[in-house]
């Protein structure tokens, strides 16, 4: 919105029909805050319906979408014909690199955050583990402990470190990606269940809760980065983990993947870092870090993740359109057409 509005633009926002009422408050208070009426308007409904019509609009100029990568297929095709520009923040499955130099305890809770920060329905969230062959027993069992200690609660709360997620309907996959991941001989090696609270918070077992959950895929019967929980986004709280020989196992591994979103690197080699960073397929990358993120540092990503940019001044430049305006100062004559030197201007 904000570089939207820098631009000079005025907006139509159509929040998802999942979590519309976020979206409502925010307009309320720039409005109150003073912005004229109609700079800022919000449509709701459902996206086969009101986000169908909205972007078939021949009046709009540019569509910024955060979704899933087949509705970007489908809202990028829908700008081509009215000739819109398109901007698409789409689906991730990041990987965080895990080297045998690696600070292990600032690694373990920087992939907590990155994975479980609003129980993992984020595109950025860092959804696989990849750790070298010569730590990975004790970077998994340590991360497990780690998840496994996660405060589920309701958001009101505020000792609450995990929430539920969006729907019944979002659960239900997770749990589909789960029950596929064991019929492949992957192990659960925390969570992957439904919590069950006290008497006390008895209400909340109504609510969409899944444990944070890490899944070990060196047990599978195949080559771990086939499986399809390593290779579809989940969209929660599920972290895959597999090992990597060497860096150029890592990032052929870290690369194998449609996504090109988000990734995270841990060592305390920073030359090795910053080689690794640069072979990568991706468009956001963390060194010794994940999910923090500056304001000014371009957003968005490669492959199936997307297209254009957010943040930065790369938004609000995906926001303007430029115009060229050519000058001519100069007071002697100009005729193409008339030869007299025998060279013409081309």
């Amino acid at each position: 919105i904000a570089p939207a509005l820098a631009a000079g633009n005025t907006i139509v926002l159509k929040p998802s029909e999942l979590a519309p009422a976020t979206v409502v408050e925010l307009a309320n208070l720039l409005y109150e805050a003073g912005l004229p009426a109609g700079v800022l308007n919000i449509v709701n409904g459902q996206g086969a319906t009101a986000g169908a019509a909205l972007t078939a609009d021949p009046l709009l100029k540019l569509i910024d979408l955060t979704g899933g990568t087949e509705t970007g297929r489908l809202v990028a095709a829908q700008a081509g014909k009215n000739l819109a520009g398109y901007v698409g923040e789409l689906g991730g499955k990041a990987p965080m690199i895990v080297f045998e130099d690696a600070d292990i305890e600032q690694t373990v809770n920087g992939a907590a955050f990155a994975s479980m920060v609003a129980s993992g329905q984020t595109c950025i969230m860092g959804s696989r583990l990849l750790i070298h062959e010569s730590i990975y027993k004790e970077v998994l069992e340590k991360f497990a402990k780690k998840v496994s200690s996660i405060k589920l609660g309701p958001p009101q709360d505020p000792t609450t470190q995990m929430g539920p997620v969006i729907s019944s309907l979002q659960r239900n996959k997770i749990e589909a990606f789960l029950e596929t991941a064991v019929k492949e001989k992957a192990t659960i090696v925390t969570g992957g269940k439904r919590p069950v609270f006290d008497n006390n918070n008895s209400d909340l077992n109504h609510g969409y809760y899944i444990e944070p959950t890490i899944i070990d895929c060196t047990t599978a019967s195949g080559e771990p980065r086939n499986l399809n929980i390593v290779r579809e986004e989940v969209f929660g709280p599920v972290v895959v983990a597999y090992s990597f020989r060497d860096e150029q196992h890592a990032i052929e591994l870290a690369n194998d993947s449609e996504f090109g979103l988000a990734a995270s690197i841990w060592s305390q080699d920073v030359k090795r870092a910053h080689r690794v960073a640069q072979q990568l397929d991706v468009g956001i990358i963390w060194l010794n870090d994940h999910h923090r993120n500056d304001p000014s540092s371009p957003w968005g990503g490669m492959k199936d993740s997307g297209v254009g940019r957010e943040n930065g001044l790369e938004a609000f430049r995906e926001y303007s359109q430029t115009r060229s305006i050519v000058v001519n100062y100069d007071d002697r004559p100009f005729d193409w057409f008339v030869q007299e030197d025998g060279v013409r201007y081309s």
